[in-house]
């Protein structure tokens, strides 16, 4: 049995694909072309290496193994080229980070330019936006507010997340708040998008836990935006406690319904990575550099 290494790195990309014409895709190749190549390392081992229906693929017992010796043998050619490459030179890389729109822009903003500065040589490549799918290929590292981490990524706790309901001064004067969460019905509600037209808020009290299905009348993924909305007198406001400190600090906006721990899309922050793909060193010390600053954040909230 002979496999060379770029018959592995193959099936390491066909099997994080996820199927062949994304791994095609990938490799600047025909998907008939990376189709033959797998052929051909089965028939070399005389195995089956995946499983292929009308639907998906699926890696054979042998498939997985060979696959994560594939990622090993890669990760370690890339450290070693790494190695090289820097030697003599401070920390140098690409880290490609995606972050909330709004814990991005509040909290995180000094901390990337904090890391910039102590490390020059590296490129910071940030994207804002709320998405929760699959890390792409361009990012590393993603921050995120969810209920549960997914069991294909590495996870670390960033702390926890406070939804709080709010509204401008006037709007309150005006229009009254309600001390009940399914008083919340009644009101025009500004939040973040949600999957269709309703929001489910959860809350949390004691033992007790309700949910309450909400018709937003104004939605963005823009936090900022939102916060502008709410200080316009529009509606009562369902947003995360790091958004609206400062103008509940001045008074400009009161909150509701504080003995409730709201939930929308989860109260956790977690920084994800794919196991699978090769982390730098840049990678790495931004990894640590980002939980560290997260520690110390949630020690100062206390």
């Amino acid at each position: 049995m002979n496999v060379d290494f770029a018959s592995l790195t193959l099936l390491v990309d066909i099997i994080d694909a996820g199927n062949l014409s994304k791994a095609a895709s990938k490799l600047k190749m025909t998907r008939a072309n990376v189709s033959y190549h797998l052929r051909q390392l089965e028939k070399a081992l005389g195995a089956e290496l995946i499983r292929r229906t009308s639907r998906r693929m699926e890696p054979t017992e042998l498939g997985w193994r060979l696959c994560e010796h594939g990622r090993a043998i890669r990760n370690e050619m890339a450290s070693a080229h790494e190695t090289v490459t820097n030697l003599g030179q401070g920390l140098q890389g690409r880290v490609g980070i995606s972050v909330p729109s709004g814990y991005g822009h509040i909290v995180m903003t000094p901390w990337l330019i904090e890391f910039k500065q102590r490390y020059p040589g590296v490129v910071l490549d940030v994207v804002f936006e709320n998405r929760i799918d699959n890390l792409r290929d361009d990012v590393d590292i993603a921050i995120r507010v969810l209920p549960q981490p997914p069991e294909t990524m590495v996870a670390k706790d960033m702390g926890t997340v406070r939804y709080l309901a709010c509204a401008s001064k006037a709007f309150a004067k005006q229009h009254g708040m309600p001390n009940e969460l399914s008083q919340l019905r009644t009101q025009p509600i500004i939040t973040a998008n949600v999957v269709g037209r309703q929001l489910s808020l959860r809350s949390y009290r004691g033992d007790e836990r309700q949910e309450v299905m909400l018709t937003p009348t104004v939605i963005s993924d823009h936090y900022p935006f939102l916060k502008e909305v709410i200080l316009g007198g529009l509606g009562i406001g369902l947003m995360p406690d790091y958004m609206v400190a400062d103008v509940i600090g001045s008074g400009e906006v009161v909150t509701t319904l504080d003995d409730h721990r709201l939930s929308i899309f989860g109260t956790n922050m977690y920084l994800l990575y794919l196991p699978s793909r090769h982390r730098t060193r840049a990678i790495k010390t931004c990894i640590d550099f980002l939980i560290e600053k997260a520690n110390t954040h949630e020690l100062n909230k206390r």
